[in-house]
This record gives structure tokens, C-alpha cells and sequence, in this order.
């Protein structure tokens, strides 16, 4: 992702030179202050301050220190939720979650599994395939009415053989009562292995499938 990459700095504790910007740029309440006593301490004698030309810097002062004290507060929030979102992505490490996908990954042993949403009663047909293209399984399961529909792929082709461990295509046909096709997107469930926090959210490091962000997670097992 790319956008993980410019948190480098920030993850370590640093900060870009690119970003950097000098303090003495930025003027403080103590700044404000000065100035403001300065000035009284010049005006002219025959020509004193308008009180409200007084009371209306007063004011800016008042705005001066609420905009402080609220960046303070919008910072210390923001803190906290990077927090919580790297407390959340922990519990989810050794979890299976249900994201969208048309790829699967098959492990030595055992199964994959995942759900489709079909739009009405018929036969949900899933094409598997592999890294190259070639079809090595058809899956058909009857959907009674419109909702979810459970599918699960033992691992092995046509003629009952184990396929080799890795990353295949899954893809899924709905054929209602009338004979009507229409394709229907995949829902694969994959075991989280790790989290990674990026500027714009958490994502997820799923094994076999790659990274997807946490906002795809559909249901968590």
C-alpha cells in the first residue's frame, strides 16, 4: 500500500524534514500579548486607544486561546483513536473474517469456504480456477429463496484430486427459476495475521489474499 509508506517517520517517532516547520513561525499567546502591550505602550497620548478598538483585541485574544486549547483537545482525541484502532486490529490477529474477493488460498490441507448474496430462489454456479487460467472445479449449490448461500471447496479438481497449495480464482453464477444468468460477487473467509495502521485507516493482513482495510470485514469468526 502506498500509503502506508509516508507514515514511516510518524511510526518511528520522527518527523519528515519535509514537514518540519520552524516554531519561530507560528505566533503564541505570549506573542499576542507582547504585541498588544507594545502598542499600548506607544499609542499616541493625544490620540489614546478606542475602547472598543481595545475590547475588540481583547477578543481576538479570547479566540487566540480557544483555538489553542481546541487543537490541544483535537490532537489528544486523534491520539486516542489511533490508539484504539491498533487495539482493535490486535484482537482481530488469529481471527477468520469474511471479506469480498474473487481469489482463494488453499492450504495443504483442508478447505476454504464463503458466501453469496443470491438476488432470488435458483443454482449458484462457482467457476474455480487457477493461476493459469484453467477451470479445475464447478461448484453448484441451490439457493431456496434470495439471501446468503454457503459454499466450501474440499481442494480438490474434477476428478477428486488434491490441488497444490496456493492462490486460486473463485467466480459465481446465479441462475434463477426462469433461466435468467446473472454473476454474483464472492465472499471468502481468510485468517488474519496481522494489522497494519496507514494514515487512512487499519487494514488487514490476510493470509493468502493480501491486504484488504478492515471496513471490508463483512463478519468475524
Amino acid at each position: 500500500m502506498s500509503t502506508i509508506a509516508s507514515d514511516i517517520y510518524s511510526s518511528l517517532g520522527l518527523t519528515s524534514s519535509s514537514t518540519t516547520t520552524s516554531k519561530e513561525e507560528s505566533l503564541g499567546q505570549a506573542d499576542f500579548l507582547r504585541l498588544m502591550t507594545e502598542q499600548l505602550q506607544h499609542q499616541d497620548p493625544l490620540k489614546p486607544m478606542e475602547n472598543s478598538e481595545f475590547l475588540g483585541q481583547l477578543a481576538q485574544f479570547s479566540t487566540v486561546q480557544g483555538i489553542t486549547d481546541l487543537n490541544t483537545t483535537v490532537n489528544s482525541f486523534s491520539s486516542s483513536l489511533s490508539s484504539d484502532q491498533v487495539l482493535r486490529g490486535a484482537q482481530l490477529v488469529g481471527h477468520e473474517v469474511l471479506v469480498p474477493s474473487a481469489k482463494m488460498a488453499l492450504e495443504d490441507t483442508g478447505s476454504v469456504s464463503g458466501v453469496v448474496a443470491a438476488p432470488s430462489a435458483g443454482t449458484v454456479n462457482f467457476d474455480i480456477t487457477d493461476a493459469n487460467g484453467t477451470k479445475v472445479k464447478t461448484i453448484s449449490v441451490q439457493a431456496s429463496a434470495a439471501g446468503e448461500v454457503n459454499f466450501e471447496w474440499d481442494g480438490t479438481d474434477a476428478y477428486g484430486n488434491r490441488m497444490a497449495a496456493g492462490t486460486y480464482s473463485i467466480s459465481a453464477t446465479h441462475t434463477d427459476t426462469s433461466g435468467t444468468d446473472s454473476t454474483i460477487s464472492t465472499y471468502i473467509q481468510a485468517p488474519v495475521e496481522s494489522v497494519t495502521v496507514g494514515s487512512d485507516g487499519l487494514y488487514l493482513n490476510l493470509k493468502g489474499l493480501g491486504t484488504a482495510p478492515i471496513s471490508y470485514v463483512l463478519r468475524v469468526s
